[in-house]
């Protein structure tokens, strides 16, 4: 799950990291109200969308009077924020941030991410602030700093001090990063992240260390435990049909193909995308209906998958172990009665009970096309939507 900056910086602020004196704004007249109470020009009028590269988009402008500010928030509210992180459909700006301007002397990088390959907590940090972090590992990789620490043992002082000579850090500035980084790495840990990013992180000519943006993403499998976040979530910054589908605990995720598919497993929703994908065609989502689905699921997923119009043939993957291949063409044929089938649906199927799976569906009446194995399937479906 992900959350707007205004809503990190919140986060940030209870953990007594740094941040620029600023509000929320849904209006423009709530955006003058926050920057006259900030003391003072220039202020900064941010967009607020789920997505990075909202500068580049237009989507972040100086303001250096009252007028600019409504001038600024009047332009951003309301237009459709391009990046290279929304896709060409761009998102919809709904909301602003308006915070303080700051006399910037120097902008850093800083981020912590789980590193699988070690089991352990990665705190990554640049030089190269301000910049496209892909760019910078693709083109001059030896700019980033990679700090790991193992979770059990916590962050230690050799840590920060690890990270703040890889930043070149003077030693006023480096006095005050070293406690931002311990509460930066507890807030991570606290929360169960999956991502903690701040882009730029930025040394004034004070030599004060602010972070001036903030990116957060949070495991969805451990936010039982966080009821404070999930009032963060913003359904508008999330694709309809996702949102549809996690209030069916389906694991779902909107692509941008027309071969819709319904598999059980992550795993083997994986490799069916990919063999999609070497047969010619495109995978219009991922779907994994999970291995103890029920009938309901399956018919709740098969409908998540018509109601995408650019769906123009269906794979349906089953490997029947815990999801019986019987419960699966039931929940199949429920979905086709209340929604009707108007594209043609492929069929793999093996596993437990599968005579009688294949049973339901062919004393169905539906028009649904067989497989011998996956590679017969994902051909059959390619040639369908070619």
């Amino acid at each position: 799950m992900k959350i707007h900056e205004y809503q990190a910086k919140e986060l940030f602020k209870k953990y007594n990291v740094p941040i620029p004196e600023g509000g929320v704004a849904f209006t423009v007249d709530e955006a003058s109200e926050v920057a006259g109470k900030l003391g003072g020009f220039p202020v900064v009028v941010k967009a607020q969308i789920h997505a990075g590269g909202r500068g580049k988009g237009g989507g972040v402008k100086l303001a250096k009077s009252a007028d600019e500010v409504k001038t600024i928030a009047n332009e951003i509210l309301g237009m459709t924020l391009v990046t290279h992180q929304t896709g060409p459909e761009g998102r919809l700006v709904k909301k602003l941030l308006v915070e303080q301007g700051l006399d910037i002397e120097k902008e850093l990088y800083l981020s912590i991410i789980p590193d699988r390959a070690t089991a352990k907590i990665a705190i990554m940090v640049s030089e190269a602030g301000g910049m496209d972090i892909e760019e910078v590992a693709d083109k001059t990789p030896e700019k980033i700093i990679k700090v790991f620490i193992d979770p059990l043992l916590g962050i230690q002082p050799y840590h920060c001090r690890e990270a703040a000579f890889g930043l070149n850090l003077s030693p006023a500035a480096m006095k005050l990063f070293h406690p931002m980084l311990r509460n930066l790495y507890k807030l991570f840990v606290d929360y169960d992240c999956s991502l903690l990013e701040i882009n730029p992180l930025v040394i004034t000519k004070k030599e004060t260390v602010i972070a001036l943006d903030a990116k957060f993403n949070f495991d969805d499998s451990a936010l039982f435990r966080h009821k404070d976040i999930l009032e963060y979530r913003d359904l508008d910054e999330e694709d309809p049909l996702e949102v549809e589908a996690s209030k069916y605990n389906l694991n779902y995720i909107n692509l941008d193909g027309n071969v819709g598919n319904m598999v059980n497993g992550a795993g083997l929703a994986m490799a069916t995308m990919d063999i999609i994908k070497l047969a010619g065609a495109e995978p219009a989502n991922f779907l994994d209906v999970g291995g103890g689905a029920s009938a309901e699921m399956v018919e709740n997923g098969f409908k998540i998958i018509l109601s995408d119009k650019n769906v123009k043939g269906v794979l349906i993957n089953i490997f029947g172990g815990i999801l019986r291949c019987d419960v699966l063409a039931e929940g199949v044929v429920e979905a086709a009665k209340k929604t009707g089938i108007n594209v043609p649906v492929v069929v793999r199927m093996e596993g437990t009970n599968v005579e009688r799976g294949r049973q339901i569906l062919s004393d169905s009446g539906l028009s649904l096309i067989t497989a011998v194995d996956l590679k017969d399937a994902a051909q059959k479906v390619a040639e369908i939507v070619k």
